[in-house]
């Protein structure tokens, strides 16, 4: 695309430049600057050792079994962007460890819902407990102990955090979420198959727990926004509306029963933001059909756009049509097949044709496709990461 300018710029003003739809001096890289685009513990490890890094890879996230982004990493490989995550609450609520059972290691989170990782061999936790499940009534929704959003013990340090990546480090941060999507954290907390029924047949339900979830997201959010000020720039957002091949459910049923709460937590957190800010919205699966929806609603930033599912292959097509609407952050090699098991040129060359097809006019920032799992070899990350140091320099 070009080469490096004299004066390179700042991993916050690459960003920014990206955000508005203007080409910085080369595309904006982040590695674990949220919950969804950074890499397995286990791959960290084997990326570590292969870098020649002493320290040990730390643990950002237990159920996900995300590794941190620790300073000597994003210093070696050039990291743009910071995440600023809340802190754990002061009192536990419902959240305990229940050690090792029936095979798996076992543990329930400050919501109730129960997570499991196989031992041994686990890559990360998995649903196994919806606390709802088996709820008949509102009231059971509105009486149910939810976790507090406003204790103070969360916002300890976020804004002195938030202004040492701006300020010292000089990199753009995204201001994490306390919790999962709204959708998805409703479908959890009931079960799939029981907030599915919900849907179609029970509607009064799902309104309670998504009322209840959007409740907690607003309050979370606007001492989030109070605590850090005018220093900030992207919120992290999510609910994952596809499958491999299809939505989760029809377009209608999502324009109904779950868009109008989306909209509504986009709209109050740029009221309530004292500068502007982006909506990080990260959404799994083949979701093209829900763009124009999401537009509308106020995301600006799609994660992580999974080129693999049916109808997200052509990034070019998706440049043509809402590369002026909607930053890409992701979408830059096939995490599924080609990351993990493809030949060091293949994922060259399939990184390189999503470099093409979306960086062209800024609104690029180049991440993984979600999580970089655990068995991806790091002769392939490197390969990942060489290929946009090539060719992800704007001219």
């Amino acid at each position: 695309m070009g080469s490096e300018r004299a004066t390179p710029m700042t991993g916050h003003e690459r960003l920014t430049c990206a955000l508005e739809h203007r080409e910085p001096d080369r595309i904006p890289f982040d590695l674990g600057g949220t919950m969804v685009s950074g890499i397995n513990i286990r791959a960290l490890r084997v990326l570590r050792a292969h870098l020649g890094l002493a320290a040990p890879a730390e643990l950002a996230d237990e159920v996900t079994q995300m590794g941190r982004t620790q300073d000597d990493l994003a210093d070696a490989l050039k990291v743009d962007v910071r995440h600023v995550r809340p802190m754990p609450a002061s009192k536990p609520g419902l959240a305990r460890h229940l050690g090792e059972q029936d095979g798996y290691d076992r543990l329930i989170d400050e919501f109730g819902m129960g997570w499991q990782m196989p031992v041994p061999g686990g890559h990360y936790y998995d649903l196994y407990l919806s606390p709802l499940n088996q709820a008949q009534t509102v009231k059971e929704i509105e009486d149910y102990p939810w976790p507090d959003p406003l204790d103070d013990a969360r916002y300890v340090g976020m804004k002195e955090r938030a202004d040492h990546v701006v300020f010292n480090e000089k990199r753009g941060y995204v201001l994490g979420r306390m919790s999962s999507g709204m959708w998805e954290h409703a479908m959890w907390m009931r079960g799939y198959e029981r907030f599915f029924m919900d849907m179609a047949m029970d509607q009064k339900m799902v309104h309670a727990i998504m009322t209840k979830i959007l409740e907690i997201k607003m309050q979370y959010w606007g001492k989030a926004l109070d605590t850090v000020g005018e220093n900030v720039m992207v919120i992290s957002c999510a609910d994952d509306l596809g499958a491999q091949d299809s939505l989760l459910v029809s377009l209608d049923m999502y324009k109904k029963l779950i868009w109008p709460y989306h909209k509504t937590l986009f709209e109050f957190i740029k009221k309530r933001a004292k500068s502007k800010v982006y909506i990080f919205f990260h959404n799994d699966g083949a979701i093209y059909e829900t763009l124009p929806l999401l537009i509308e609603a106020g995301v600006d930033i799609l994660n992580p756009w999974q080129v693999n599912c049916r109808g997200m292959d052509d990034t070019a097509k998706f440049k043509r049509e809402f590369g002026r609407d909607l930053t890409i952050w992701g979408g830059s090699c096939d995490t599924q097949k080609v990351l993990p098991f493809g030949t060091a040129q293949e994922v060259r060359d399939e990184t390189r044709r999503r470099i093409e097809d979306l960086a062209p006019g800024g609104g690029f920032v180049f991440a993984p496709i979600h999580v970089i799992q655990g068995a991806v070899p790091p002769q392939n990350i490197i390969a990942w990461w060489e290929t946009l140091q090539e060719y992800g320099v704007y001219g």
